[in-house]
């Protein structure tokens, strides 16, 4: 028993190296022929998509159960998924909506929005930090923070100009929406 959990044959091994080699050359050329876009984590669905395939990569290298041509159908159909999906948010805003979600600002002008914080349950000392990361040493030295629909947060220092486009879009106070709102 505790040696076939050790070894249990060079068939076995054999076979896990010859699998292994074409799934991952497969992936690969699979990957090239679908663009970077594929592997991106631009959002939480562009993440799940990239930890399938690594689970799909997975099974098949150790489960006898599942062969080769099954495992490149599976590479085949998530990443043909995940290209109809990223093509159509592209096309319609209410599948972005659905697959992405929208960004969120928690802190605006230096004040904490509790709304959003609580919607996003993050903290104000989650927020905090991410404004000590981007090296700055005051709230009221920022103009925005935005929690990203991959779940990062972006920190957005005032402008020179007082235009705030790149906030254009994102869920928080209604001037942030307007990109040439003078703020």
């Amino acid at each position: 028993m505790i040696d076939q959990m050790l070894f249990s044959g060079w068939d076995s091994l054999l076979r896990t190296l010859i699998v292994g080699v074409l799934a991952y050359v497969t992936l690969v050329v699979f990957l090239r022929i679908s663009g970077k876009r594929t592997l991106s984590k631009m959002n939480a669905f562009d993440l799940i998509v990239t930890i399938a395939l690594g689970s799909t990569l997975a099974t098949v290298l150790l489960s006898r159960d599942v062969a080769l041509a099954e495992g490149a159908l599976a590479f085949a159909l998530l990443i043909c998924l995940q290209f109809v999906v990223s093509w159509s948010s592209v096309r319609a805003r209410w599948v972005r909506r659905l697959a992405t979600g929208e960004p969120l600002m928690l802190l605006y002008s230096g004040e904490f929005l509790p709304e959003a914080l609580r919607k996003a349950r993050v903290t104000e000392d989650e927020v905090r930090a991410a404004v000590r990361s981007a090296g700055i040493d005051s709230l009221t030295k920022v103009h925005a923070v935005v929690l990203e629909t991959d779940g990062s947060f972006s920190v957005v220092r005032p402008g020179e100009d007082g235009n705030a486009s790149s906030l254009a879009g994102v869920v928080g106070p209604q001037l942030a929406r307007e990109p040439t709102s003078g703020l």
